[in-house]
């Protein structure tokens, strides 16, 4: 259901936006390639619109998951050109069910000669951030990681480079203050009308990172005409303390157990737009279960329980609708926000015009010290 929905948002503003005639999807960050792969199916439900899709662009460093979305995406490895000199077979670009897809290592290899369809998906989540915290005078400290027994590092041995298993470890990590600002700090806390809005011994989470690529999306989109999701979760507003470590699917010590679990830390949606407030047109965000039911997530729902007999099959359906839409699970942590050309008069559906203040401020949470 969720990349079926996503396909239809695309045909519709596609449709919206004057039906043009060469397009190209681009993920960012597209683990598996399960959700391109709906997508794409999907999208086949609507031939005029997939007759204009050009290329299919997946920003993906892991030769390892390359390779998943490659097979994922039904790429044949006859017709797969690999990348030159890697350790492993490495697609670089293929063809899947007759649509060209390339892999990129990053966002500034993407080429662009058709209207940019960009989705990410939980991936800014995934960028590093830097934590600061404000001290007196108007310092800025910044919150750093260091080894707490350095006498007992952390060895990688031969045996374990390359396992999904941690190699044996006694190493203790802890965070440490900067007594005074830092480079980073001085760079990047330096915008007095962000600067304004903090008080002495709040905590600031900022992603140079994503700034960067959320900058580079933007240009890209009012460049050549296209449009974009930024699905993550994360808050409308900066927070000061939400990094975090995922292991097992469930939240870790993020100092603990390094190279063996996921880290992660919410997406300040408004730090984004206000990155893209010349570049492009940002909407939302708005929460998930909002989006979806919009998009008829409870029709297509009925139409699939419809479809089959099968108990476990409907159960599945069921509680898959309720962990995308519940505002206990997904349905409102996750936010969607929608990129669109700087000089566009669509409107997005299901969104509502942005507010000044809304596009030229960043918000605070000021429950964060």
């Amino acid at each position: 259901m969720y990349g079926e929905l996503l396909a239809i948002w695309f045909v519709l503003h596609w449709e919206q936006t004057g039906r043009p005639s060469r397009t190209s999807f681009v993920e960012l960050g597209p683990g598996r390639g399960t959700l391109m792969s709906d997508m794409l199916r999907a999208s086949r439900k609507f031939p005029e619109f997939f007759a204009t899709i050009q290329t299919v662009h997946m920003v993906e460093r892991s030769p390892e998951l390359r390779k998943v979305q490659h097979d994922v995406l039904g790429c044949e490895w006859e017709k797969t050109e690999r990348v030159e000199d890697a350790p492993v077979d490495t697609p670089k670009r293929s063809v899947g069910r007759g649509l060209r897809v390339e892999w990129h290592d990053s966002v500034e290899q993407v080429q662009m000669d058709s209207a940019p369809f960009v989705i990410a998906h939980e991936f800014f989540d995934a960028l590093p951030v830097h934590k600061f915290e404000r001290g007196a005078k108007d310092a800025w400290h910044e919150i750093l990681i260091d080894v707490a027994e350095p006498k007992a590092p952390t060895v990688l041995t031969p045996k374990y480079m390359g396992s999904l298993q941690p190699a044996p470890t006694t190493a203790q990590f802890k965070y440490v203050r900067t007594r005074s600002n830092s480079a980073s700090a001085a760079m990047l806390m330096r915008d007095p009308r962000v600067v304004a809005q903090f008080e002495q011994g709040d905590k600031v989470e900022v992603a140079p990172e994503g700034a960067r690529i959320m900058a580079w999306l933007a240009e890209l989109i009012s460049e050549h005409g296209g449009l974009g999701l930024v699905i993550d979760y994360g808050q409308d507003w900066t927070q000061g303390d939400t990094f975090r470590g995922i292991r097992k699917h469930k939240f870790a010590d993020p100092l603990s157990c390094p190279g063996s679990m996921d880290l992660t830390a919410d997406v300040d949606f408004s730090y984004l737009r206000f990155v893209a407030r010349d570049l492009a047109q940002c909407h939302g965000p708005i929460e998930q279960g909002t989006f979806l039911h919009a998009l008829g997530i409870q029709a297509r729902l009925q139409q699939l329980l419809n479809s089959t007999k099968d108990r476990k099959v409907q159960q599945d359906l069921v509680d898959c609708y309720k962990r995308l839409t519940d505002p206990q699970s997904m349905g409102r942590v996750y936010k969607v926000m929608a990129v669109l050309p700087k000089s566009s008069t669509c409107m997005p559906v299901p969104f509502a015009p942005p507010t000044k203040d809304e596009l030229n401020k960043i918000k605070v949470e000021k429950i964060v010290k």
